[in-house]
C-alpha cells in the first residue's frame, strides 16, 4: 500500500480543498473548505459557473448573502461525492460576535437542509475565540455541529472541548511557521513544534475523555502528517494528498488511544483564564489574529468578485 491507503488505516483522511476533482481523485471520508479555498476554486473556469448561478438566482440578496449560497452549493456538491462530513466556515468578521456567530450557524444549516442536507453531514467551521467558543456551546445544543478553526494553542482546545464541541483544528503548519521564523530554526519529525501541539491536545483530550474530535489541519509536509498518523482526522491538501500517494514507504501509527497514562494537569477554563493564558502564548495569538485578517481578506475579494457580476 502506499502511504495514503496506510494512513487511511489510523486516521480519517479529510481533504482541504474546495476543489471535486482533488475529493473524487484521493476518495477521502470528509471535506474541509473555508474562504481562502473558495476564493481560489471559484476563479478556475470549471467553477466559476456555481458563482453565476447564485448571483443571477438571488439578485435582491445581499453579497454576503449570495456568499453564503455559495459556499452552501459548493458543500451540497461535496457531499455528492464523500461519503461523511463537510466544513463551511462562518464568515470570520463575525469571530468576535457570539450572537451574530450563533445567527448564521443556524441559517447556513437551515440553508443546507433546505438543500436536502441533514445536519450530520454538515460542520460549522468558528474561529477558536472566547466568542466564537460560546457560540459553539450553544449551536451544538441545538444539534448544530462545529469545527473549531484557527486553533493554535491547548487553551483554545480545552475551552472547545468544554463547550461541547465536535470538532477542532489545530493548525499544524501555521504553528511550525511562528516558531521557523522566531527562532530562525528548521524543525522535522517529533520536534516540529506543531506536531507537539497537535500531540498534546490529542493526550489530553483521551486523559480526561473528552468526546471532541481531534484533526490536525494546516500541513506543510508529509512529515507532519506522518508524525500524526492516528490522529481521529487529518486535513491535508490535495498536493500532499498526491505525495502520500507516490510514496510507498511504511507509515507507522503515532497517537494511540491509550495515552491517558501521560502525565497531563487538568486546567480550570474560566474566561479570565483563557485570556491569561492566550496572553501568554506570543505564537497563539499572533496567528490568531492573523489567520482572522486573511480570512477577511479573502472573503473581501470573493465580495469584490461578485458584486462585479451584478
Amino acid at each position: 500500500m502506499n502511504q495514503l491507503e496506510q494512513l487511511k488505516q489510523f486516521t480519517k483522511v479529510v481533504a482541504d480543498t474546495g476543489d471535486f476533482q482533488s475529493i473524487k481523485q484521493y476518495t477521502p471520508r470528509d471535506a474541509t473548505t473555508n474562504p481562502s479555498l473558495i476564493l481560489k476554486a471559484v476563479q478556475k473556469p470549471e467553477y466559476k459557473p456555481l458563482l453565476e448561478k447564485a448571483v443571477r438566482d438571488f439578485p435582491d440578496l445581499s453579497t454576503g448573502d449570495v456568499i453564503d449560497r455559495v459556499l452552501v452549493d459548493f458543500g451540497m456538491e461535496i457531499l455528492k461525492i464523500i461519503p461523511g462530513r463537510v466544513s463551511t466556515e462562518i464568515d470570520a468578521r463575525l469571530s468576535f460576535d457570539t450572537e451574530a456567530t450563533v445567527a448564521k450557524g443556524r441559517e447556513l444549516i437551515a440553508l443546507y437542509e433546505e438543500a436536502g442536507a441533514g445536519r450530520e453531514r454538515v460542520l460549522i467551521k468558528i474561529a477558536s475565540t472566547w466568542e466564537g467558543i460560546r457560540a459553539a456551546e450553544i449551536l451544538q445544543k441545538e444539534g448544530i455541529r462545529c469545527n473549531m478553526t484557527l486553533l493554535f494553542s491547548l487553551a483554545q482546545a480545552i475551552a472547545c472541548a468544554e463547550a461541547g464541541a465536535q470538532l477542532i483544528s489545530p493548525f499544524v503548519g501555521r504553528i511550525y511557521d511562528w516558531f521557523k521564523k522566531a527562532n530562525d530554526l528548521e524543525y522535522t519529525g517529533a520536534e516540529d513544534p506543531g506536531v507537539q501541539s497537535v500531540k498534546r491536545i490529542y493526550n489530553y483530550y483521551r486523559k480526561f475523555g473528552y468526546t471532541t474530535e481531534v484533526m490536525g489541519a494546516s500541513f506543510r509536509n508529509t512529515s507532519q502528517i506522518l508524525e500524526l498518523a492516528g490522529c481521529d482526522l487529518l486535513t491535508i491538501s490535495p498536493e500532499l494528498l498526491q505525495k502520500l500517494a507516490d510514496s510507498n514507504e511504511p507509515v507507522e501509527r503515532k497517537l494511540v488511544a491509550n495515552a491517558s497514562a501521560v502525565a497531563i494537569e487538568k486546567v480550570a477554563i474560566d474566561e479570565k483564564t483563557f485570556r491569561f493564558m492566550m496572553n501568554e502564548d506570543a505564537m497563539a495569538t499572533e496567528k490568531l489574529a492573523e489567520g482572522i485578517r486573511a480570512f477577511c481578506a479573502d472573503s473581501g475579494k470573493l465580495k469584490q468578485i461578485i458584486t462585479g457580476m451584478r
